[in-house]
């Protein structure tokens, strides 16, 4: 099974250098990296080449004008790049634990797609592991149980690697709220079939749970992958919601039809 990490970005190099040298230390290296660029500038473009020299995987670099935030409308375009078999999804500010690709490759079953959750780190702790370019994704679970004591995280337990029965993953097989793309996979010719992401979506919200709902309508079905790949989540200043209304109503529109099919999606690329 070929695997591709999608790794969303824009305009935050030093966030998605913490997030390529993750995946450098995965114990699984059978992959390779798309990084989906929503218009970023040279800088961007330049960091991703200087990582690409160092890797022992592919890495590729799909980019578009800057016009907003348009996600979806990457996303789409590194689907229709790489003819991978199984696609995972992340950002350019989380940053991947050690067995994230390895643990995403044992989870992946036909019918499913498969969601993770993330750790998020506060800012202090976030400038610190940038400025000093810690690998934080080496740490034990006590350290980051310091780090929650402390205030520096939100949570630490999902960083335990538990071994969750396979009926318990599947519990949330038809629930779509609270998937989140940061961690999400899913295989690829199934992600074609629903016409991938939905770029009729505007600024930032809702184009993931678009996609979970049609893939759910579909018959694939969902799979958690907590206790076992988990990310770590670099702290941000929150995105620009200022149309997240109207992404919401029509959210509301496609819970209310039986559409499968992003309206406009990855078709226009392959």
């Amino acid at each position: 099974m070929k695997i591709v990490v999608v790794i969303t970005t824009y305009n935050r190099t030093d966030a998605l250098l913490a997030s390529l040298e993750g995946f450098l230390e995965q114990k699984d290296k059978n992959f390779e990296i798309v990084v989906a660029d929503d218009g970023s500038g040279a800088e961007t473009a330049k960091a991703i080449n200087s990582f690409r020299e160092r890797a022992d995987f592919e890495v590729h670099h799909v980019w578009q004008d800057d016009q907003g935030f348009r996600a979806g409308a990457i996303r789409n375009r590194a689907l229709a790049q790489s003819k991978a078999d199984y696609v995972i999804f992340t950002d350019g500010d989380c940053i991947p634990m050690p067995d994230f690709v390895s643990e995403h490759r044992r989870l992946a079953e036909q019918g499913w797609f498969v969601t993770g959750n993330r750790i998020l780190l506060g800012e202090t702790l976030s400038r610190e592991i940038l400025e000093k370019r810690i690998s934080a994704n080496q740490w034990p679970v006590r350290r980051w149980l310091v780090a929650f004591l402390r205030g520096e995280v939100n949570r630490w337990f999902p960083l335990c690697s538990l071994p969750v029965p396979e009926w318990v993953r599947k519990l949330p097989a038809r629930r779509w709220q609270g998937a989140m793309t940061c961690n999400l996979a899913a295989w690829r010719e199934n992600l074609l079939n629903v016409n991938g992401f939905d770029e009729s979506y505007s600024g930032w919200g809702l184009e993931d749970s678009d996609l979970t709902i049609r893939l759910i309508r579909s018959g694939i079905y969902r799979k958690s992958a907590r206790f076992a790949a988990p990310v770590l989540h670099l702290w941000h200043m929150e995105y620009d919601r200022g149309l997240l209304e109207k992404n919401r109503r029509r959210l509301a529109e496609l819970v209310a039809s039986h559409r499968i099919l992003a309206n406009k999606g990855a078709s226009q690329y392959l």
